[in-house]
């Protein structure tokens, strides 16, 4: 059952809005059990192209996050159950007058489920000032494969990222214990964004993260992925026994997905126990 709440704005204020999902098991079925929403978030039917898992598509209609904007996103995968979350579009934080526009991601996973958070690219326009954590909390035999893409500045309009500043973490943890932790934060004009050890001169980084099945770099085939060329590199690395991890630098978005996707069809028959069935809308 849906569950809205009129948004309340004073001048000045920036969208507050907040989104809860949770996903249940009915009999060999997920299906979206709960959701509660304030502000401007919500979610599309969900749609289910592949039997019992449903793709959901979040929605933020004002399009972009701009300064003293909040936006916080919870979605809880019960036991047995299993979704797939994307995106119908890019996210954006746009150029800001100082204040600092957020985006808070929390995704708990409970005994056996699984789930795949499959966003778009975010695109920090020139001039942000953006924050952006996602959170995932594990069960011990819980699995997931989850990306996150950002894009600094806006190359194709002839746009680079001079100033403006994103501060970004990934955390995911399994009963209370850290698995992969990662923080970062850009500066416009800074060195991170020019120098070989950070971005290399290129405007979009990825990084792909799967937890649940040991032993994929060889399973998979993976090792045959990695590659470094000037305008794009891929790495795909084991840092536990089954904990994967995929980084990408590129120009284009488009491009960046497809290198991801190409790991995920590999490795979702595995983990997820399912062939790969891309969402819908990554086509339109």
């Amino acid at each position: 059952m849906a569950v809205r709440h009129q948004t309340q704005l004073q001048a000045g204020d920036g969208w507050q809005a907040e989104l809860r999902l949770r996903f249940a098991n009915r009999s060999g079925r997920t299906v979206l059990a709960g959701r509660s929403q304030y502000g401007p978030l919500s979610v599309q039917r969900a749609f289910y192209p592949e039997g019992g898992v449903p793709h959901l598509y979040l929605l933020h209609p004002p399009g972009g996050v701009v300064g003293g904007d909040s936006l916080k996103i919870e979605a809880t995968v019960d036991a047995g159950a299993h979704a797939l979350i994307t995106t119908p579009a890019a996210g954006k934080f746009y150029r800001c007058d100082g204040r600092q526009g957020v985006l808070q991601q929390q995704l708990r996973l409970e005994q056996g489920a699984c789930l795949e958070w499959l966003t778009q690219e975010t695109i920090v326009y020139e001039g942000a000032q953006a924050d952006s954590l996602t959170r995932v909390e594990l069960a011990t035999d819980s699995r997931f494969i989850g990306w996150e893409m950002v894009c600094l500045g806006r190359p194709a309009a002839g746009e680079g990222f001079g100033n403006g500043s994103l501060r970004q973490r990934l955390e995911i943890w399994r009963e209370g214990r850290p698995v992969f932790l990662e923080r970062a934060r850009f500066q416009g004009g800074g060195q991170t964004l020019t120098a070989r050890w950070g971005m290399a001169g290129l405007p979009l980084a990825a990084t792909l993260v799967a937890v649940g099945v040991a032993d994929l770099l060889e399973s998979a085939g993976l090792r045959e992925l990695s590659f470094v060329h000037p305008d794009e590199q891929l790495s795909v690395t084991a840092l536990d026994e089954d904990v994967l991890v995929c980084r990408y630098l590129g120009r284009q978005a488009q491009r960046a997905r497809q290198r991801l996707a190409t790991v995920w069809a590999r490795i979702r028959p595995q983990i997820m126990q399912r062939p790969a069935c891309e969402p819908r809308v990554w086509n339109t």
